[in-house]
């Protein structure tokens, strides 16, 4: 691929062959985040450079804070993998892929470096406000392909990007006692709960059966909202946190 000028002013340009069309004339609206999970940051650029990887992203964000642009915004980059939220199948077509440089579950889950989360949102804001990207849509890689991945993983600040005005969050409720589900059961309360999983954007299946696929959503919810304990159980503190972000909502607020 021929050398582009970059969508983001921070970012300097490092093609990747690998993209295509976005179906149908779509345009972002979700940032999807990710981590490399490879050993070495320049090992991971590369592979996603490579045209036999048949993987790539849009932006690749350094350790440091350095910003790689590999695919234009324009362009269907292949980071998402089979995937859903909100009926959505095509994510790699709805979104705007970042991968950011991290050793991840692989490599004992580092700390994300304060250079790189600072970049790592001021990037955020910029696709977000250029494409007009809503924060409840700034999402994990988890969260659009639970079980099949934990990336970018419980370690990921959150919350710090929200501080910084990116993304949906509310302080996750205190983990304690009382009534929790986990796989195996059944029955309307795990019905509620998938309904309430699948208003935020997960592929649950609303059965009333605690499903391995459930169970799965509820892990990632938790990777991303409630990281201090992912154990795929629905305890008050996660139903409580889901419950309070649906409420959050503009479109479900009061």
């Amino acid at each position: 691929m021929s050398a582009f000028i970059c969508d983001y002013a921070g970012a300097t340009a490092a093609p990747s062959p690998n993209f295509g069309e976005r179906a149908g004339g779509r345009t972002p609206d979700i940032i999807l985040l990710h981590y490399t999970g490879m050993e070495t940051a320049d090992g991971a650029l590369k592979w996603l450079c490579a045209p036999e990887s048949q993987v790539s992203c849009h932006y690749f964000v350094h350790e440091d804070g350095r910003v790689e642009q590999l695919v234009r915004e324009a362009d269907r980059a292949w980071h998402a993998g089979k995937s859903f939220w909100k009926g959505e199948t095509d994510i790699n077509s709805a979104s705007i892929g970042i991968e950011i440089a991290n050793a991840g579950h692989p490599g004992g889950l580092p700390d994300f470096p304060d250079a790189q989360v600072a970049a790592v949102v001021e990037l955020c804001r910029d696709c977000g406000k250029r494409w007009q990207i809503a924060p409840e849509r700034v999402l994990a890689h988890s969260d659009v392909a639970p079980v099949r991945k934990v990336d970018p993983g419980e370690k990921f600040p959150w919350e710090r990007l929200h501080a910084g005005g990116v993304g949906h969050w509310v302080a996750p409720s205190p983990i304690a006692g009382g009534r929790f589900f986990q796989k195996g059961d059944a029955g309307q309360p795990v019905e509620a709960l998938q309904t309430m999983l699948s208003l935020y954007g997960y592929g649950t299946e609303i059965d009333g059966v605690y499903s391995e696929k459930t169970e799965g959503a509820v892990a990632a919810f938790q990777r991303h909202f409630r990281p201090r304990r992912v154990d795929g159980i629905a305890d008050f503190s996660t139903i409580d946190t889901l419950h309070r972000l649906l409420s959050a909502l503009p479109r479900l607020a009061a």
